[in-house]
């Protein structure tokens, strides 16, 4: 797939451009994600879903352990039994996520951020980012309620809630 080609979906909170589809493979999903200062995915946890991420420009504050204590609201103070903390992760830094690990990663900076990002099986989450941006796109804060839904039909709990704007 050449730079700058794959099919692109964009909404003012996240763009996503779908690289490599269950089309195209049985093992994994491949997308570039662009993410813009103040966006939070929020902390969250998938049953079955493998996942791997690949910082290529910015700065991502990223998390990806269980930690002491699962407390609501920000995960940014959350700590491992082991004492592991989230980390600022810079262009070349790869996080791959097992199957029922907590996760999370924000842009808390005023620059936007690019990554590499896979997530095994497919396409499942082809399918989560076609809906989620459809939410993400409308105005206003985004609505909880149809993101909780749309994350619970596609094996993901959330731990703490999906932010974005300054």
């Amino acid at each position: 797939m050449p730079p700058g080609h794959g099919r692109t979906l964009r909404a003012a909170a996240q763009e996503v451009t779908f690289k490599v589809t269950g089309e195209h493979s049985r093992v994994s999903s491949s997308f570039e994600v662009a993410v813009p200062p103040g966006f939070d995915v929020g902390a969250h946890v998938h049953a079955r879903s493998e996942e791997l991420f690949y910082v290529l420009e910015g700065e991502l504050e990223m998390l990806a352990f269980e930690p002491r204590v699962r407390t609501g609201g920000d995960w940014r103070g959350w700590e491992s039994p082991t004492g592991a903390r989230p980390v600022r992760a810079g262009p070349g830094t790869v996080v791959v996520v097992p199957p029922g690990c907590p996760h999370a990663f924000a842009n808390r900076t005023g620059k936007p951020a690019r990554m590499f990002f896979q997530a095994s099986p497919p396409p499942g989450h082809e399918r989560y980012f076609e809906e989620l941006i459809g939410i993400l796109d409308r105005a206003g804060p985004p609505d909880a309620a149809a993101i909780a839904e749309l994350r619970a039909r596609y094996d993901i709990e959330q731990l703490t809630p999906l932010r974005h704007g300054p």
